[in-house]
């Protein structure tokens, strides 16, 4: 029994549970970038060479000889997988920058130091002039 407590302690921990919203969140997210690279990014791309989808640059490596395939590098889908990435590294890196400085700015203004106590006024003066004159 002591094997399942520890287990049930960890996986019911705070940060498990927010890994395990944060991959879903996350997998989410590459769905959306996937679909901005593939749906906005790479017909633009895709155009300016010369109208090619580069998901159908291949190299025949060997042609197709009656029932057995033909044998290609697929270096299309490379590129494709790798411009995913660069965009999915950049998208999380300008989300990561901009939790950075709310935190920044955050900390400056939970440090900043506190005004100074205001001068008592011209009433609180007298009053306190005439107590240290009475006590002499």
């Amino acid at each position: 029994m002591k094997f399942i407590d520890e287990f049930k302690a960890f996986a019911l921990k705070g940060n498990v549970i927010d890994m395990a919203v944060g991959i879903i969140i996350g997998g989410a997210f590459g769905k959306i970038v996937s679909s901005v690279v593939n749906d906005i990014i790479m017909p633009p791309i895709g155009l300016l060479v010369g109208g090619v989808n580069f998901t159908d640059l291949k190299i025949v490596m060997k042609e197709a000889v009656g029932n057995a395939p033909a044998v290609t590098l697929n270096y299309g889908n490379f590129l494709q997988v790798t411009f995913d990435f660069l965009i999915i590294a950049f998208s999380i890196f300008m989300v990561i920058k901009f939790m950075n400085n709310l935190n920044r700015k955050k900390e400056a203004a939970q440090t900043a130091t506190p005004p100074p106590p205001a001068a008592p006024s011209k009433e609180e003066q007298l009053l306190t002039e005439i107590r240290d004159l009475l006590k002499k």
